[in-house]
């Protein structure tokens, strides 16, 4: 039944571009893109090798879904510094019969870390911690322990955004109820997660650590007496621009009516709608595409020269720096034909995401989906907007 909704629904929307947010001020925001960009890109789909060989008809944005089962998706593109389009496509509540469109929230996953990162370096710049400092030392009523941790080489910022802090926990499954453990509960382990504790030495390796960024988390709260998702939704994503996104448990009602339902991999909602995430910069960021894009495209300007913009450029430099396995100070980095990229992938129940973008050019994409299954549409987007725009994104 979903599928033929969904099959519907697709036949109708596909031959429609969807509307822009309205630019904030940072941003010059194209409000619509030439269609023929879009259509030349949704129809024909860059697809991975194993199905080149099965057929040698272009497949579209919705024959993908229908053939992974994959209700929804959405996309921001961001060319020569702006938003040129958004779009979404599909079903994002099968209850309710809620379509996805361009303001549409999804879970961002684990891309809620290079945002979340920037509440941390904000504190650093404002000199009330420090990348470089033990991090017991700003930890209040829990502390960093195990047996790998000694006095010598203790844990820092710095190790907790990059993953390199031998830290335990590599992500969240989340919660159905609402019984949600607070971030000290989180770390000690009286979630549904075991405990955060030091397992490496620290510095000796890269370990992804989603419970890293819950100390993290830990540190902003304690530094700055709120929640993190208090003292970032209001000092990060506001100056970002970025007003459909919020780390609350509880979405706001203007948020809360947008928000997609997460399906697994077969195309079936879950029951309890979504989980939600405690572990705030870990996992529990929810967004759209253009968002995301607000975020890439301030982080790109201040990289630029705009001294406007909400950290300064030599914070920003040092966030993109590459550590072990390439990874800045939260984003994923990497290099395209001598041009550094960052991006991140995001992995919730029932969400599966990905942003890739120039640190120092005006080019990037980000794709959402609310699906387990996404990662292949995800891919196939991601190569055609890439060839497309020639933007020389994606090996």
């Amino acid at each position: 039944m979903i599928l033929s909704k969904l099959t519907n629904k697709l036949s109708k929307s596909l031959l429609f571009c969807s509307s822009i947010f309205l630019a904030s001020t940072f941003f010059n925001v194209k409000t619509f893109a030439d269609n023929t960009d879009i259509q030349a890109i949704e129809n024909n789909l860059k697809d991975d090798v194993f199905f080149l060989f099965r057929s040698s008809k272009p497949l579209s944005v919705t024959d993908k879904m229908q053939e992974i089962h994959l209700p929804g998706a959405s996309v921001a593109v961001i060319n020569d510094g702006k938003l040129v389009w958004a779009k979404g496509w599909g079903i994002a509540n099968a209850e309710t019969g809620l379509d996805v469109d361009e303001n549409t929230l999804f879970q961002a996953g684990s891309i809620s870390k290079p945002v979340g990162a920037l509440a941390a370096l904000k504190l650093v710049e404002e000199g009330r911690i420090d990348l470089d400092t033990d991090v017991n030392q700003y930890l209040k009523g829990w502390k960093v322990e195990g047996k790998k941790l000694k006095k010598d080489n203790p844990v820092t910022l710095r190790h907790l955004l990059t993953h390199t802090g031998g830290l335990t926990v590599h992500g969240f499954p989340g919660y159905a109820g609402q019984d949600i453990p607070s971030t000290v509960e989180v770390l000690k382990g009286a979630g549904n997660t075991a405990r955060v504790e030091v397992k490496e030495s620290p510095g000796s390796k890269w370990s992804y650590s989603g419970g890293g960024y819950t100390v993290m988390q830990k540190i902003v709260e304690d530094i700055t007496g709120l929640s993190f998702a208090e003292y970032t939704d209001a000092n990060i994503l506001k100056p970002l621009g970025m007003t459909s996104s919020t780390y609350q448990h509880d979405l706001p009602e203007d948020l809360k009516v947008r928000a997609s339902a997460a399906f697994d991999r077969n195309g079936n909602m879950f029951q309890q709608v979504y989980n939600n995430y405690p572990e705030k910069p870990a996992a529990g960021l929810w967004t759209t595409p253009s968002d995301i894009a607000q975020y890439v495209i301030h982080l790109q300007n201040i990289m630029n020269g705009d001294s406007s913009g909400i950290l300064k450029k030599e914070t920003l430099s040092a966030m993109f720096r590459k550590h072990k396995n390439d990874w800045g100070l939260g984003p994923e980095m990497s290099d395209r034909n001598g041009k550094l990229v960052f991006g991140h992938g995001g992995k919730n129940l029932g969400f599966t995401n990905n942003f890739r973008a120039f640190v120092n050019q005006g080019d990037g994409f980000v794709v959402m989906t609310n699906g387990d299954s996404g990662g292949a549409l995800i891919n196939a987007l991601m190569l055609s907007i890439s060839d497309h725009y020639k933007f020389g994104l994606l090996e």
